[in-house]
C-alpha cells in the first residue's frame, strides 16, 4: 500500500487519526485505538472535539446533521438520515450534533435553524441545506456536491 492510498478516518468515538487504506473502507475498519467501527454506515453522535476534528481534518466526505431532540422535524428525519448514512457508506460519513448541548458550535458554524446539514470536505465547508428531507435527497445532495 502505497501512501497514497491510506485515508485519513478520525474515530467520532475517541477523536482518534486512523489511517486506513482506501481499498478497505468497505471492509469495515475499526480504531486502533478504541476499536469502534470507522465507516459503517451508522451515523455516530458527535460532542464538541470530534466535531472539530472530525470537520477540519477526516480525509473523507462528512456530512453533520445540527439537530435538536425538541425539534419535530429534526425527530422526523433521523431515521432518513440513518437510511442515507447506510446509503452513502463508506465514501461519505454522516454524524450529528446536538445544537442544545453544543450551542458554540453551531454559533460558530452558523446554523439559524434546524435540522441543518453541512458537507465537508478537506476541512472545509463544501455546501448546506436546511430543512427536514427524506433519505433519497439526502444522498441526492452528497452526491451532487461530488461527495460519493
Amino acid at each position: 500500500m502505497a501512501v497514497a492510498d491510506a485515508v485519513k478516518v478520525i474515530c467520532p468515538t475517541c477523536g482518534q487519526a486512523n489511517r486506513v487504506p482506501g481499498s478497505r473502507l468497505a471492509e469495515g475498519p475499526k480504531c486502533g485505538t478504541c476499536g469502534e467501527a470507522l465507516a459503517d454506515g451508522r451515523v455516530a453522535e458527535l460532542d464538541a472535539a470530534t466535531h472539530d476534528k472530525i470537520t477540519r481534518g477526516d480525509g473523507l466526505p462528512v456530512l453533520v446533521d445540527y439537530w435538536a431532540p425538541w425539534c419535530g422535524p429534526c425527530r422526523t428525519m433521523a431515521p432518513e438520515f440513518a437510511k442515507a448514512a447506510k446509503a452513502l457508506s463508506p465514501a461519505v460519513r454522516l454524524m450529528k450534533l446536538n445544537t442544545e448541548d453544543h450551542p458554540q458550535i453551531s454559533a460558530r458554524v452558523g446554523i439559524r435553524g434546524i435540522p441543518a446539514l453541512i458537507l465537508y470536505r478537506n476541512g472545509r465547508e463544501v455546501a448546506r441545506l436546511a430543512g427536514a428531507r427524506p433519505a433519497t435527497e439526502i444522498v441526492a445532495f452528497a452526491r451532487q456536491h461530488g461527495a460519493a
